[in-house]
């Protein structure tokens, strides 16, 4: 997460947030917040921690993996206590999804907890380190700019409504300036929770996609970014001279809503906890979105194009 940003909010929360929004979500998922009140010692229902389809024994492994593992976030608190108590947490959200994938395929508790361990939430954030380290961020079909060979891949998680984003996109342009034939973005949508417009402003920007203007949305979202109603982006779409009855029925549509989500589970993967957010080929970036700061970082990756080419085809990897 960059210095400035606006924090994150669970998955299961923003869902239901997008659809309400939209009109199409036909029944409301529970608040994991709700919960936060249990005895996580006893409780078999966990924030963002779905059980079905776990046998009665693979259950209880379950559970009892994550009320006597510790949270590597530094909250100081068990797995299971840090679901209850801090459910946008995404260190113990990964690793509880990682404990339960490895007891779904019949893994010991030892083998669970190696894998958590393994995994890249397995160990304490660094607060000192400007780059995370690499990982796959899946890419294919989202919106992008710049030159497809560009040594440097930026990959941006935003929220249209919030501030934060909206400050840092001249600079994040004027980074695609200075260099121009060595860094490409690519734009993941990440609506929060606390933005209610937000989910629709997301819709409409893929809906614009579907007829080649996203960046122009892009620009004139970000422009407006404190009136987003829903007249009022359909007056942007029209000043773009786009199909107005297809772009409605795009913003509408189930596949947008689920590229929404899609993005925004990437994303909780990839441990985005506020907006905006940069990763660096593969690496999230710590620092303050500037020009002047990004320069040091993107000067340094460009030094090693084997890094780089080794990001790129991982991400190609994940995308196929």
């Amino acid at each position: 997460m960059s210095l400035r940003a606006c924090t994150r909010l669970g998955i299961a929360v923003l869902s239901a947030t997008l659809f309400l929004t939209q009109g199409s979500f036909a029944q409301q998922k529970a608040d994991p917040a709700a919960n936060a009140n249990k005895d996580w010692k006893t409780s078999e229902s966990l924030p963002g921690v779905d059980l079905t389809g776990l046998t009665a024994a693979q259950k209880t492994q379950l559970l009892k993996l994550l009320r006597t593992q510790n949270c590597t976030c530094g909250c100081d608190m068990k797995l299971a206590e840090c679901r209850m108590v801090d459910p946008k947490c995404s260190y113990s959200g990964s690793l509880a999804q990682v404990m339960l994938q490895a007891v779904r395929e019949g893994k010991t508790d030892q083998e669970a907890i190696a894998a958590a361990k393994a995994s890249q939430f397995g160990h304490p954030p660094d607060p000192g380190k400007v780059l995370d380290d690499p990982i796959s961020i899946p890419i294919a079909g989202a919106p992008v700019t710049g030159p497809a060979n560009a040594p440097i891949t930026l990959v941006e998680f935003s929220d249209f409504q919030c501030p934060y984003c909206a400050v840092a996109t001249p600079a994040i342009e004027a980074v695609l300036r200075a260099y121009p034939t060595q860094v490409k973005l690519i734009f993941k949508q990440y609506p929060l929770e606390q933005h209610p417009q937000a989910p629709l402003a997301a819709s409409a920007a893929l809906a614009a996609y579907k007829q080649q203007k996203f960046w122009e949305m892009h620009d004139l979202l970000f422009a407006n970014n404190t009136q987003l109603s829903r007249n009022n982006i359909l007056a942007m779409a029209k000043h773009l001279g786009l199909d107005m009855k297809r772009f409605e029925a795009d913003m509408d549509s189930s596949a947008v809503h689920e590229t929404v989500v899609r993005d925004i589970q990437d994303g909780d993967k990839a441990g985005v906890e506020g907006t905006p957010t940069l990763f660096v080929n593969g690496q999230k970036y710590n620092g303050p979105i500037s020009v002047q700061a990004l320069k040091v970082v993107l000067d340094t990756e460009i030094q090693h194009p084997g890094d780089a080419a080794k990001y790129l085809n991982q991400v190609q990897q994940a995308s196929n």
